[in-house]
């Protein structure tokens, strides 16, 4: 990750429209497969440790946030952070309930995400749960994804085959932020190429009103990705998977 992003992140990710609807889609996501209260929980790249606080709010869980850069360590308010790697997380066997992984493993090279998913697999309890969201098709790359020096980007095809290789039984996965879809495509394939627009923040603050309107999509896909259907085709995958009992 670029360290200039996480200010931006900081900055953003309590009130712009992406980080909201993402934050609900994901509790719905998660709640058939989140683990008891007071479960010990490590957020595997946790950047600037925001989704940290609010899992300990929203589930209740004991978490450790982990992130390779102290960029973002530096927002962290948990007392347990730790400065790690995905790829060699220094932690034991067996050690969690469950583990979480937000749009992080794009920042890993082909090769470093197989390595990334073992440790996973490695430090997760039997039975107990991998929650990953990551951006979704290479087609999709933006100005932004150049900014935040974004290596690659996935296909459930993909995610699927990291979890067999890992020995992780893949228990649900779903495209998200769908509805935009064709916004984002027009933007990333016709616009910024068009326009020749330099790599940017793609969180920076938007008007209320227009903050308002970009949520909307992601509160219509909530309750539909809570029903259990999962979309085809989006922006962003989610994966459930589990090391086996």
């Amino acid at each position: 990750m670029n360290p200039a992003e996480f200010a931006n992140i900081a900055a953003s990710e309590r009130d712009l429209w992406w980080y909201r609807g993402m934050e609900r889609i994901f509790w719905r996501f998660a709640a058939p497969y989140a683990p008891r209260a007071g479960a010990q929980v490590l957020e595997a790249g946790c950047g600037t440790g925001y989704m940290s606080e609010r899992m300990e709010q929203h589930f209740q869980w004991r978490m450790f946030p982990a992130d390779l850069s102290h960029a973002g360590l530096s927002f962290c308010r948990l007392g347990r952070k730790t400065q790690a790697d995905l790829r060699h997380l220094p932690f034991a066997g067996r050690s969690f309930d469950a583990v979480v992984s937000l749009d992080v493993i794009a920042h890993l090279v082909p090769g470093e995400d197989e390595q990334a998913f073992q440790q996973f697999a490695r430090i997760l309890k039997p039975g107990a749960p991998l929650l990953l969201r990551t951006s979704a098709f290479s087609w999709l790359r933006s100005r932004h994804s150049m900014f935040v020096e974004e290596r690659q980007r996935y296909t459930d095809a993909r995610l699927r085959w990291l979890c067999e290789q890992a020995g992780l039984r893949v228990l649900r996965t779903t495209y998200l932020n769908s509805l935009l879809l064709p916004v984002a495509a027009f933007k990333f394939r016709v616009w910024e190429p068009l326009t020749g627009a330099a790599p940017a923040s793609g969180v920076e603050p938007v008007t209320p009103w227009l903050n308002q309107l970009l949520e909307v999509p992601l509160k219509l896909e909530a309750p539909l990705i809570a029903a259990g259907v999962n979309l085809p085709l989006g922006q962003s995958l989610l994966l459930a998977a589990e090391r086996p009992s």
